[in-house]
């Protein structure tokens, strides 16, 4: 099996097991990785924070959003330009989002454009990953195009329940440093202090 067919076989297998996962415990890790977030030293120094809309099975980051905005930090979100390009748009409030590409929701094309290079701190998306932050995503390489180019901190955001540690992993696949669940953070693959 070539490592494509790998990961195709385990984005089913981890889509399945997410919509398998309670809506309580979905509810309760989503508040705690919140919490925990915002206890980063890493997103508290960061002015520009770029973090994803979570939509459906996804991590709800409204409450992140939310937290970033009240912090009078710079929030910017992906906005989908087309197949496998996102640009960073700047949001001033969760209201300007609307249903975009895919049923995500994302600001509209006169929101202000920002370059990854302004972005302090990344909070990413993942169907799975293992501790050490290599990341299997929907399959569109959009984040990926991402974090070829970022070079500042970024944190992958994973329900314990839908870690899994063998991950396929191809030359394009760019780790992420950091990994939080509802049960810590994790730093290169191992337990790390939030504060």
């Amino acid at each position: 099996m070539t490592k494509k067919e790998h990961k195709a076989e385990l984005r089913v297998t981890m889509r399945a097991l997410a919509a398998e996962l309670s809506e309580k415990y979905k509810a309760q890790a989503d508040a705690a990785i919140a919490t925990h977030l915002v206890a980063m030293p890493e997103y508290q120094a960061a002015d520009v924070v770029f973090c994803y809309v979570g939509t459906g099975w996804e991590i709800n980051t409204r409450p992140i959003l939310e937290h970033a905005l009240n912090a009078r930090k710079t929030v910017c979100v992906p906005r989908c330009e087309a197949e496998g390009i996102f640009t960073l748009r700047q949001i001033a409030s969760l209201e300007q989002l609307a249903a975009g590409a895919y049923g995500i929701l994302e600001p509209d094309a006169g929101a202000p454009s920002l370059s990854v290079d302004q972005v302090d701190f990344a909070i990413l998306p993942c169907l799975t990953c293992n501790h050490l932050g290599q990341r299997l995503g929907q399959g569109g390489g959009y984040y990926d195009r991402f974090l070829a180019h970022y070079r500042g901190g970024a944190v992958l955001l994973c329900r314990e329940n839908l870690i899994r540690e063998e991950i396929p992993v191809e030359p394009l696949d760019m780790p992420v440093p950091w990994v939080l669940t509802e049960n810590g953070l994790y730093e290169d693959g191992t337990p790390a202090r939030l504060g």
